[in-house]
């Protein structure tokens, strides 16, 4: 960043949203929630740097979309958005493909890179030229958003926004079936302020009958609960890994550790026996971790799968749940064979080309 002098300087903590259960009233900006990197980008001329939610710079992951915002953003500002990328096709967004985009190797991101672009989504404008818009109300930094980006061309792209409240409602159902995350409301009178949850997202929240298959250890100690293992039956028999869950109160994490002492056994007959060649690496499905927690020991504990619990969650990325599910109920009144990928809801297909207003 040598050289790079704006009002509005790396690196900036975004501004947050809380969850809300539903889609509130008021004087609101609705836009949909996207499912990528939150990323805010800062352009002096040929400066650009690429900021992560946590500040870290992503920067050099992502050449295609700096040489994108040489073209089409103004020579000075500072604009949040996310990073995106659309999966082949271009009907929806592809959010595994986007983490695999983080690599440490130079050569491997250089081919990710024309092999797999990402795209920018803008929704915001945090300063332009010499003026710093932050103290701006945002019905105005949304106006001069839609001003800066007149131009612009993919990949780079202007987030769609309603105040319309019935619209929203809309795409909140509709934008789904593109692989979106739900919606984002904004007070039109709200200001920039990084860090602080003053705006609302609203999420889809669905429930699933989950086979408990294993539980990793919390890193307080080794005699309370991390996260619980979460399998789905497919068509053929197996048990696939889908998902884990992970935020439970301390006295819960010790309690529910001596809970399952009685359900630990060995990888022998365990559905997922392939582990135990790698035990103390990083199973199941070893290669999905985060890159920003490459040093995270991800290993489990094997549990008979003979308990089933109801989870609680936003939606399915591929196989997978997206995030982190929540504790909903134990549901000893099911099998765990009964724990199938036939229960879960399919979002109505919707093509993500509508979404960003693509030809």
């Amino acid at each position: 960043m040598v050289g790079m002098e704006l009002p509005v300087m790396p690196p900036v903590s975004p501004m947050l949203a809380k969850a809300v259960k539903g889609i509130p009233d008021g004087k609101l900006s609705f836009e949909p929630k996207w499912d990528g990197f939150r990323t805010i980008v800062f352009r002096d001329g040929d400066e650009v740097e690429l900021g992560s939610r946590n500040e870290r710079p992503m920067t050099r992951y992502f050449p295609e979309v700096v040489e994108a915002v040489k073209a089409n953003l103004p020579q000075r500002c500072v604009v949040d958005g996310e990073l995106i990328l659309v999966a082949p096709g271009g009907v929806r967004l592809d959010f595994e493909a986007l983490q695999l985009r983080l690599h440490p190797a130079a050569s491997r991101v250089a081919k990710l890179a024309a092999e797999t672009p990402a795209s920018f989504v803008a929704f915001d404008l945090l300063a332009l030229g010499d003026d710093d818009l932050t103290q701006w109300p945002f019905a105005r930094r949304r106006q001069a958003l839609v001003q800066a980006l007149a131009g612009a061309r993919p990949p780079i792209h202007l987030t769609p926004a309603t105040t319309d409240r019935e619209l929203a409602g809309r795409w909140f159902h509709q934008f789904e079936g593109a692989g979106l995350d739900g919606l984002v409301a904004k007070p039109l009178d709200g200001l920039y302020e990084p860090d602080k949850r003053t705006m609302f997202k609203i999420k889809h929240e669905r429930t699933a009958d989950c086979v408990i298959a294993g539980y990793r250890v919390h890193t307080s100690g080794p005699d309370r609960i991390g996260s619980l293992l979460l399998g789905l039956y497919q068509a053929d028999g197996g048990l696939a890994s889908v998902g884990v869950i992970g935020a439970f109160p301390m006295a819960r994490r010790i309690s529910l550790f001596e809970e399952l002492q009685p359900l630990v056994t060995t990888f022998d007959g365990h559905p997922w026996n392939w582990a135990a060649q790698h035990e103390g690496e990083r199973p199941p499905r070893g290669s999905e971790y985060s890159r920003w927690n490459a040093g995270k020991d991800l290993s489990f504990t094997p549990l008979r799968p003979e308990r089933v619990v109801e989870v609680r969650y936003d939606h399915m990325e591929g196989t997978r749940f997206r995030h982190t599910a929540q504790f909903s109920r134990w549901r000893p009144d099911r099998t765990p064979e009964s724990c199938t990928f036939e229960q879960l809801d399919e979002p109505v297909s919707y093509d993500l080309n509508d979404v960003l207003g693509r030809s």
